[in-house]
């Protein structure tokens, strides 16, 4: 999929140019597409490199939470809601742990320990499953619950927000939680009416209400301030939730009698390695988005759609962030990258930008998980985790531009 994305980003940048070049007279078109591949890679280094020092602080404090058992202690409050919701699964199982485990790493932020203890819990579930090529129910519900997972510390944004130069990179905070959380109940109340799960239990409605309740006092609380101070707040309330966090993270490893320090350097250290890592794949998209740009491909797609929404009678200020919101189903990468093209063209402090960073953080990249956890175990038959998730992935974005309004 990735593959097809990015060939056809310089295939219709050409092909565009070409038409600006013959029919157009503009044949400084070549220039400018040239000289925006150049600088482009030249920036993709820049950001990559300079992401080190942020990444290193967070990849070491989320060790410390990791060693110190706060994964496991998540884990377990949240075992009596999936033994309700995945009642085919034995209590006993591994499976039934390694799901926990995961949607525990997910909640955190672990990406490094989520993966594959998801990847894990997909192969238990399929020794459970009476049919190999097709999906069972717990494995359509893991998914999509993947897909749309409450992530309680975007990291990457914020790290990228910084790195771009935003005055207040934790401003975005609230909004993502509260387009996370969206995205995250209806994937899972459309896998539960779709498999007809009983919702109405005194557990999963417990889980449920307490979720729900708290979303909802928090958002009536920011609702009910006047709108010139609702982005002040959401930065004070992020940044004051952020330090307690890492503060938490420390504190526990003290409890544990684990060695903070040495813990922390053992996992900054793989920032570093991250760092490096993801050069050649921000390279590659942010080259492609650049000279999509350049071209007027992107511009021209983007004002197609400022017609339309403009047609209906609706602001349009959220539009330029469209590309990124197309892009996160489909490409991880390329969503990320088409958040720090916006970022860059409109400024990180832009109402677009700021559109763009809420939906990146409002959900996962639903076609990248399903090909990842149905392949490993070779399932071809997904049954509803499609539609369910992109059902998911729409009320996240469609939650994302609703709540940047309401708080920028």
């Amino acid at each position: 999929m990735l593959n097809i994305i990015w060939v056809s980003f310089f295939l219709c940048a050409f092909v565009f140019a070409a038409y600006q070049s013959l029919w157009l007279g503009r044949g400084e078109i070549w220039t400018q597409l040239v000289a925006a591949t150049f600088a482009s890679s030249k920036t993709a280094f820049s950001i990559s490199l300079n992401l080190t020092g942020i990444l290193c602080l967070w990849l070491g404090l989320l060790k410390i939470a990791q060693t110190s058992g706060l994964t496991e202690l998540l884990a377990k409050a949240l075992k009596p809601f999936f033994r309700k919701i995945m009642p085919e699964v034995p209590e006993n199982s591994p499976a039934m742990g390694s799901i926990i485990m995961n949607m525990a790493a997910n909640v955190l932020g672990l990406d490094n320990a989520a993966t594959p203890m998801g990847l894990k819990a997909m192969e238990q579930l399929q020794e459970l499953n009476p049919h190999k090529d097709r999906a069972s129910n717990a494995q359509v519900l893991f998914m999509v619950i993947n897909a749309s997972a409450v992530t309680l510390i975007p990291i990457t944004i914020l790290m990228y927000r910084s790195e771009l130069g935003a005055s207040d990179p934790g401003a975005v905070f609230m909004p993502i939680l509260f387009a996370t959380s969206s995205s995250t109940l209806v994937g899972f109340i459309a896998v539960a009416w779709v498999q007809k799960l009983n919702i109405f239990n005194r557990v999963v409605l417990a889980y449920l209400g307490l979720f729900v309740a708290f979303i909802t006092l928090v958002a009536c609380y920011f609702n009910s301030l006047p709108e010139e101070s609702r982005l002040s707040a959401s930065a004070d309330c992020g940044n004051f939730v952020l330090f307690a966090f890492i503060v938490t993270f420390i504190c526990s490893g003290l409890i544990k009698k684990i060695n903070v320090y040495e813990t922390f350097i053992e996992g900054a250290k793989e920032g570093f390695e991250i760092a490096v890592r993801i050069i050649p794949y921000l390279v590659a998209m942010l080259v492609a988005i650049a000279v999509l740009r350049s071209s007027g491909v992107l511009d021209l797609v983007v004002s197609g759609f400022e017609k339309l929404f403009a047609a209906a009678g609706m602001d349009t200020g959220f539009v330029p962030a469209l590309p990124t919101a197309l892009m996160k189903p489909l490409s991880g990468s390329g969503a990320r990258a088409m958040m720090i093209e916006t970022m860059t063209n409109y400024g990180p402090d832009s109402f677009p930008a700021f559109v763009a960073a809420v939906v990146q953080g409002s959900t996962e990249t639903t076609f990248y998980v399903l090909a990842v956890y149905f392949g490993a175990v070779k399932i071809s038959k997904v049954g509803a985790a499609l539609p369910c998730a992109l059902l998911a992935d729409l009320a996240g974005i469609s939650a994302a531009v609703y709540f940047s309004y309401l708080f920028y």
